[in-house]
């Protein structure tokens, strides 16, 4: 029967690739939520501008004032485009990272897996060699009571 030694160190190996993967998928949520929460507050500040404009218009300010209030929101504007892509990279990447994660987890599985099949085997063998060794003893010891009498 083969040992499980080297699966134990193949899943030490698995383990310690899982929990990489498992820093690196934190890292990049993270890093989503950073770019996220950067998009929402230029969402916020971007409503807020424009709430602003509509008030000029209202209250029939300059016409300076409006114009640069525009050009503001045209600002956000790019800014906003800017972030959404970044938001979507960083979406992709954590999910990347993600499904890395999810298929180191499934290796580990399968190598934990591996060393039950592996140790019930050995146990089931080794209780296989008990059986053998007690019938031959009690053959032994039948044979020794027939010749005695």
């Amino acid at each position: 029967m083969s040992q499980t030694a080297v699966l134990h160190k193949i899943l030490h190996v698995r383990e310690q690739e899982k929990k990489d993967a498992q820093m690196e998928q934190i890292s990049a949520r993270n890093y989503f939520e950073e770019v996220a929460t950067q998009l929402y507050s230029e969402l916020k500040t971007k409503e807020q501008a424009e709430q602003t404009l509509d008030n000029y218009m209202q209250a029939s300010s300059a016409i300076t004032k409006i114009k640069e209030q525009s050009l503001y929101i045209h600002a956000l504007n790019k800014k906003i485009m800017v972030l959404q892509q970044q938001v979507q990279q960083a979406r992709k990447q954590m999910e990347d990272k993600q499904e890395i994660l999810t298929e180191a987890h499934v290796e580990v599985k399968k190598i934990e897996t591996m060393i039950g099949h592996r140790e019930k085997e050995i146990i089931a063998h080794k209780e296989k060699l008990e059986s053998m060794m007690m019938d031959e003893i009690s053959i032994r010891q039948f044979n020794t009571q027939v010749q005695n009498r």
